[in-house]
Order: structure tokens, then sequence, then C-alpha cells
């Protein structure tokens, strides 16, 4: 590093008053919750600051504060006595965060945040909250939405490193057919291309790419292919001659020669995304006349964006690089893998007519606001329990930053792992914002039936529980987009009045209303989950109320069984949730399938519950306001089962598919006694229609079957005790 303008750095120290739990700081393999780096008379907890660089690290060590692939530096604290703050430092140079804490004269602690990095401008974002829904809202406005990805992106994803030629990928999606199995997406590692040259196939392995990603197409699954930032320095291949004819690389220190520098196709060259005229230039070449083989189809996986350069410092460019401006690598470092995930989802969008079909988009980089651009996985992790134990903080630690669209690789990405590692991860993971399973070339096949008939069933069992629920996960999407609250929830942005809960890293919710604590050690039977008190909960699977004892406003431990069979997962009393309950095999076949409405009963005998409907794949909710939301409520004690108030985006929005939005069934948990009759009133109806309906004294449980409405329409049902 020449440094030729000499040492520079900005920095900056923040206290938050009354607050020992501070977050975000993502990524880092370690706890949500930040820990000491300084202080305490030598007692802190880390030796070394949080370090925010993008580095392509090879199997990363856990709870440390090492550099991993993306960064966001946004601090966020919670305390019962200030509520939800929190700071972003807009600076995308390396920068490291120590984590103090410090005593007030009053007997409180405060916690002090001292930001350090290499180069930029001082620009410092105060979010005051002071609750997390407030707070959430003015990270949104600031630095964008995330945007409602299509829906079979929710589903499962199939990867390996590498899937190795069309008969193999023909074999893995008729194994999936064949046993019932729901998947989404089918992806492609470098081996599909030629010679690592993205935007090409091999013509040996891949001869038919167009042929094959319309037979999976026409069972409803997409294909991904990969597409790196490097670009191999061949003068015959035609993304580099025109690269290069353009002058669209990053510049050596010189500023006068392209920079190269060796990644996976060997010598290679990188586009200067910071440049809008080369994010333009990048994204027209998924034009279908121009990427060859693509189909819309096809979707895109951007790696070893931070960048990743085997040759370089630490695995990446030179810092007194140049991009096209003459600004310095060492300025925009952070951002580069955001601007190139940014690129590749405008080039998703713009190659079709109308650019109406939505992008999906993984990337391994990012920085604040990459939200806007698609998912985001952990990168290179391991088939150790270690490793899954860890999935769930950094997901967290991730949501923290606004950064939903999440997810690690299941199963873990190096090594093998055994029938009961893959079982609790894909129970886990089913439960978790994006759902992909892979693995290195080096570790052995690990499809779902590779590990025997039994272990396929509890898989495919853990992946059909995810499909039902795709409903509610897309509202959530939908909830997350518009307020900004994160997808994939800390206890305490949930339940900020109970400070015991401050630190739990190991259950979260979806939403507000499912609360999920993945098993993540061999041999389990029983885990110790915390319930918060303010509300009652159900078990999902046996639709039971949990038996929980305690003042309202605390919480309380219970340790509850989780066989090899069983994932904890709980509904929230006062919650409605949907679910589509008919087995198929991937979303795309969902799309017209009735509704499932599960209703859970809090202690006033009141529930609520939102289901966002769409097209699901174009952007006719933003260019037409086209969908709508229904809006469920219940009130036994004003004796409604429960009522739907719709919300349309516009007057005609989705009135074609009424008859395709049909709820097959009703399900309430928690009714003490059983109903005398049960009655539906509709607009279209002058007179009460009685409803057939089962009860069970045993469970408490009351199920309306077939009641014959729409979820697009306005009906009330109430009972006569």
């Amino acid at each position: 590093d020449s440094k030729p303008y000499g040492p520079i750095s900005v920095g900056m120290e923040l206290t938050f008053p009354s607050s020992t739990h501070l977050f975000g700081l993502p990524e880092h393999a370690s706890s949500t919750q930040l820990k000491t780096t300084a202080g305490m008379d030598g007692h802190h907890y880390y030796k070394e600051p949080y370090r925010l660089y993008n580095l392509d690290v090879f199997e990363y060590e856990l709870d440390e504060t090492m550099a991993l692939y993306g960064h966001i530096p946004l601090v966020v604290s919670q305390s019962v006595k200030t509520g939800t703050a929190g700071a972003f430092w807009f600076n995308p140079t390396e920068t490291f965060v120590d984590i103090e804490e410090t005593p007030q004269a009053g007997g409180d602690m405060d916690s002090r945040t001292h930001f350090m990095s290499e180069s930029g401008i001082v620009d410092l974002f105060l979010l005051p909250g002071s609750d997390p829904a407030s707070l959430y809202g003015q990270y949104a406005r600031l630095t964008g939405r995330m945007q409602l990805p299509p829906i079979f992106s929710l589903g499962y994803h199939q990867c390996r490193w590498n899937y190795r030629d069309e008969a193999d990928v023909y074999f893995v999606h008729s194994k999936f057919e064949e046993l019932d199995y729901p998947y989404d997406v089918l992806w492609l590692d470098i081996e599909h291309t030629d010679g690592k040259r993205y935007f090409t196939w091999d013509d040996k392995t891949f001869p038919n790419p167009i042929e094959m990603q319309n037979k999976l197409g026409a069972t409803g699954r997409r294909m991904v292919t990969i597409i790196d930032p490097h670009i191999k320095r061949d003068n015959q291949y035609y993304i580099h001659k025109e690269a290069t004819a353009r002058g669209l690389y990053v510049k050596d220190k010189s500023g006068n020669k392209d920079y190269d520098g060796w990644c996976w196709p060997g010598s290679s060259s990188y586009l200067d995304f910071t440049v809008e005229k080369v994010r333009n230039w990048w994204a027209g070449q998924f034009n279908y006349d121009k990427y060859k083989g693509s189909t819309p189809t096809l979707f895109t996986w951007n790696d070893m964006n931070e960048p990743s350069v085997f040759n370089g410092p630490e695995v990446s460019m030179q810092k007194d690089l140049l991009n096209l401006n003459n600004v310095e690598h060492r300025e925009w470092h952070n951002l580069y893998g955001m601007l190139f995930q940014r690129s590749t989802a405008e080039g998703l969008t713009q190659r079709n007519e109308g650019a109406n079909v939505r992008p999906f988009v993984l990337s391994r980089s990012f920085f604040a606001g990459s939200q806007r651009y698609g998912a985001i996985w952990t990168g290179d992790n391991a088939a150790e329990w270690s490793h899954l134990q860890i999935a769930s903080p950094m997901l967290l630690g991730l949501n923290v930053a606004a950064l939903s669209f999440v997810g690690a690789d299941v199963g873990g990405f190096f090594g093998n792992c055994d029938a009961e590692l893959i079982t609790r991860w894909m129970q886990a993971a089913a439960y978790q914002p994006f759902f992909r399973g892979h693995a290195h070339h080096d570790s052995k096949r690990r499809e779902p039936w590779m590990f025997g008939d039994e272990t396929m069933v509890r898989l495919r069992h853990a992946a059909m529980a995810r499909y039902a629920l795709l409903p509610f996960w897309y509202t959530i999407f939908w909830q997350a987009g518009v307020s900004g609250m994160p997808v994939m929830r800390t206890m305490w942005m949930q339940y900020p009045d109970i400070p015991e809960l401050y630190s739990i890293d190991d259950q979260y919710l979806i939403g507000s209303d499912l609360l999920v604590k993945p098993v993540t050690s061999a041999g389990a039977t029983t885990s110790h989950v915390l319930f918060p008190l303010s509300d009652c909960w159900y078990d999902v699977d046996t639709m039971q109320r949990m038996e929980l004892a305690g003042a309202s406003g605390s919480y309380v431990a219970k340790t509850v069984e989780s066989g090899i069979e069983k994932i904890p997962v709980y509904q929230r009393g006062g919650s409605i949730i949907p679910r589509k309950l008919r087995l198929r095999r991937s979303s795309y076949l969902m799309i017209n399938d009735p509704y499932t409405i599960y209703i859970a009963l809090n202690n006033e005998l009141k529930a609520k519950g939102t289901l966002y409907m769409d097209d699901e794949t174009t952007f006719d909710h933003e260019k037409r306001d086209d969908y709508g939301v229904a809006t469920f409520s219940s009130d036994l004690s004003s004796s409604i089962i429960v009522q739907n108030t719709v919300t349309l985006g516009n007057k005609s929005a989705l009135q074609e598919s009424k008859e395709e939005r049909m709820i097959e069934r009703i399900v309430l948990m928690g009714i003490a006694t059983e109903p005398k009759q049960i009655t539906l009133t509709t607009l279209s109806s002058a007179t009460a229609i009685p409803m057939e309906f089962h009860y069970d004294e045993e469970s408490k449980i009351l199920v309306i079957r077939k009641p014959d409405v729409s979820a697009l329409d306005q009906w009330t049902m109430n009972l006569t005790p």
C-alpha cells in the first residue's frame, strides 16, 4: 500500500447512556449482542475491536471480531431506561469499532463505542427511536426499503459446487419429483461455464441450457447460475474484449493500466461498479440476446464480490488501486459488493419487456442498503454443530441491521454432515428467511435422499412446514418492506420491556407471531425455551396452549420435548396465521390453492392477523396497486369467531382471482366451550348462513370446514354460545 496521500483517518466516540446492550455491526461470527473490546480494567471479552472490511474468508473462525464478507456500520442500543436508539456511521472504508462499558456516577452503566475509519469523512446519522418499530422506520427512510421478493425465492433452493452436467440436473430434479419433496430453485456453480467465463455455458456438459431451463420451468422450477465480478483476461472472450475497449475496469495505482488480479479463471480484471456507466453496461449483459442460453426462469448468484483477489492483500484488492474517477479503492471498498448486486438486479429487471418481473439475486458481500437488491447468505460455513449454533446469532445480527432476506447454507458448505446434523439444520433453516442447501465439491452428496428414507421423510416434513407457511412468510416480507421492521427478530424487538431477553440469540421470532427455538446440539431430546408472559403461546404441531405460570410482563423458562422429529415452534396467542396445506412440489403450483386460517386466542379471547396477496411475481403491486390485504380479527367476547376486512390497492385489484383466493378451513385454538351455532354473514347475503364445524372438548380446538369464502371478500362469522 503506497499511501500516496499519506496516513489519514477519521473517528468518533459515541456513548449510549444507561445501556449495556448494544447490537449490530454485522457481519461477524459471534453473538448478536456486541461484547466489550476495551476498558473494564483489561477484563473485556474480546482482545480486538470489531473489524468492518469486506473479505473473502476461508473457513472463518467462530466467536471472533474478525472481518467477514460484508459489513454495516450500524449500532443499535436497547435499554429499559432509554428505549431503542441507533447510530449509523456512513463510511465504506476499513473501520474498527471498540465497545466499552463505563460506570455512571449514579450507578448505571453506559456503553461507549469508538468508530475508527481509515479514510472518508465524518457522516453520522443518529436514530432516536425510541422503540424498535420507530427506529427501523427511521433506518428504512435513510437507507431504503426491502423490495418484496418473488415468492419462489422464499421456497427451498438446492445447490452444490457443482452439478456436473444436464444429466445430473435432470436426475436431481426427477428425484425431488419422485419423492414429492418441494423445492423451487436448482443452482449451478462456476463449473457450468466455459472456462470460468461468465455469461457462457460449457457446451460439453450443458449443451442445451434453454431446453434444460424450460423442462424445469414446466414444473414451476427456476434455475440460478453464478456470475462473479472478476472477468477472465482473454481477448477472445466477448465480455472482456468489450469491457477493455470501453475502459470499464478498475485501474492500477498509476491509473494507466487495467488492474490484473488472480481469481477462479486465472488472470482477471474487475469492472468498476462505482461508476454508473459501468453498472448500466453490466445490466445490459443480462439481455436475452446477449446472455445466450438464458431464459426468464434463470436468475443470478453474485459471489466473490468483496472483491476477492487470490493474489491480493488479504485476498482482496490493493487499497491504492483507482476507480475510473481516480478515487482510491480504500475509499469505496465496502461498497463494491452491494453495487455489483445492484447492477445485476437491475439487469435481471430490464431484460424483460416492460421491466415488470421481480429479480432474484443472491450476494455474499453487502453494505447498508443491500436490502433493496436481494438476498445475502453467511458464506463458507462448515458442516459442524458449532456452525449450526452460530447461524441464528449471525442471521439475527444481519436483521438488526435491517438485512432481512438472509440465510446460512443448510448442512454447512465445508465438510460432511451426518443424518442428525442435516435434520436439525433443515428444521432450523425452514424457519429462517433464505432457505438453501449447499455444499463444497469435496463434500459428499447431500441431497435429501442421501441419508436414507427415514431421514428423507424428516427433511421433507421440515420443507413441507416451510411451504405451508409461504403465505405467512410472504406477508411478513411485505410488512418488512412497508415498515422497515426485520423479518427475523430478536426477542427484544417484540419485548423491549423484558431486559432478561435482550441477550438471547438462540431463539427468535418470525414477524411478531412465531417463536422459534432451533435444536443445535447433537443428541438433544429437550430444549429450554423462554416464553414472554405478556402473551400466551400455542405449540404449532399440537395446537395446544402452553401451560405457563408467572406475572404478565415477565418471562418463564420451560423445558420442552424436542426429539429428532421436533423443532419447538410456537404461535403467539392473539395472532392469526395463514397457511396452505396441500402438498405441492413448488410454490408456482400453490398459487391457486386455498388457505387455512389458524386463530390463536389470547387471554382476552381476541386475535388479529394479516394476509397479503398479489400475483407473487411482477411489479404490478407497485405499478398498478394490484394487491389485496385481508385483515382477520376475532373477538369471542363480542361473539365474533372471525371477521375479514379487505383493503385493495385499487378498486379492481385481484378481482378476477377472487375464486382463486378461497379459504377452505378455519382453525380456532383455545376456545373453552363448544358453540351452539356458527353463522356466516357476507355483504352479498341478506341472511346469516349456518356453518358446519367440529369442536374437540379435550384439545379446545374448533374447526370450520369449507366455509366457501374468499380472502378478498368481506365477511363475518359469529357464534351463538
